[in-house]
């Protein structure tokens, strides 16, 4: 990525990003040993190499290390060190604002013991000392694994912590198991404490998973999404309905879960008048990063996409007005330095 590219220089939005899977590889081997926890999940780390943890071959093997990730973080003090690891390496690309993905849920699931809102505090006050080059908030996760029962009990634990930066609600997990059906009266219930809704679908299920998520649940955003070009009602919707994707192209290259007639699903759902935009989902377990990912697309689409995707995200985000207006500003700023320099 050359230093005059757009990609390098522009401001960054994170809209799908998930705080766990930034942590570093070097941090999750250090804080694995310091815990006494294998490297992988439901399988034998002794063959793992330690300079290189987070390399696998299925989207099975990578939900395992994701799920050795989180059993690594133990207490609240890992995962203050996680957020602010996570500040210094967004700040070094020019990340300027942000609403990250976190999952409670599978924090006590694995380290039952924890205590959740100290958990939240931690992460909050590493977060709040990008400010003010950077901004971020948080969208805790309601896993579709752990069903419609904990999915209400995690929105009203999180209800509860909007003064510790939490502005919404997201659903993951396996979206094919565990249908958009089953959490209508959760996501209900997050809308009438005023909290945004986001839904990943699109990714492992098909158009009819991202069709739910719009229409039983609400969601304001999808992430991923581009499964949705199996069926151009759904790109139409979503093009209607002006609701943001937010693809993220590594991932989806990593996990196979790729649709072989549209490589770069984000040109399409483009050119179909669809809201898009770029992140890196787990950066640091994909080995990729925002800027990475951008560059990418800058790359594939074009300099005038990614300027446009990244205006985008701001757009999509839930940003207050001014805050809004203030990175478009920063955004216009940046690009306008790099056409004025001169060419190599």
């Amino acid at each position: 990525m050359g230093a005059n590219t757009l990609a390098a220089r522009i401001p960054k939005i994170h809209l799908h990003c998930h705080l766990e899977g930034s942590l570093r590889a070097p941090t999750f081997v250090e804080l694995a040993g310091k815990h006494g926890v294998p490297l992988r999940y439901k399988s034998d780390d002794t063959a793992v190499d330690r300079d290189d943890p987070y390399r696998f071959e299925t989207f099975e093997e990578f939900l395992y290390i994701f799920a050795a990730v989180s059993r690594s973080l133990h207490d609240p003090q890992d995962y203050a060190r996680l957020a602010r690891e996570f500040v210094e390496d967004a700040l070094a690309q020019n990340v300027i604002y942000g609403e990250l993905f976190i999952s409670p849920s599978v924090w006590t699931f694995f380290n039952p013991q924890l205590d959740v809102r100290e958990t939240m505090e931690a992460i909050a006050g590493e977060l709040r000392n990008a400010r003010p080059q950077a901004d971020f908030k948080l969208l805790p996760d309601l896993t579709r694994n752990f069903g419609a029962l904990r999915a209400m009990e995690t929105v009203r634990a999180m209800a509860a912590m909007t003064d510790l930066d939490v502005i919404g609600i997201s659903l993951g997990g396996d979206e094919i198991r565990f249908p958009a059906g089953l959490f209508i009266d959760a996501f209900g219930y997050a809308r009438s404490e005023g909290l945004h809704c986001v839904a990943h679908a699109g990714e492992a299920a098909g158009a009819a998973s991202v069709r739910d998520a719009v229409e039983l649940l609400g969601a304001e955003r999808i992430g991923h999404g581009f499964r949705a070009l199996e069926d151009p009602s759904v790109v139409d919707l979503l093009a209607e309905r002006g609701i943001a994707v937010e693809i993220c192209p590594s991932s989806n290259r990593l996990t196979r879960s790729e649709l072989p007639d549209y490589p770069h699903p984000y040109i399409d759902m483009d050119r179909s008048g669809c809201v898009v935009t770029i992140d890196g989902d787990d950066p640091t377990i994909f080995r990729t990063s925002i800027a990475q990912e951008y560059a990418l697309v800058e790359e594939a689409a074009g300099a005038d996409a990614l300027e446009r995707f990244v205006r985008n995200a701001i757009g999509a985000s839930f940003a207050a007005a001014e805050a809004k207006r203030a990175m478009e500003a920063r955004l216009d700023a940046a690009v306008a330095e790099l056409r004025a320099a001169p060419r190599s």
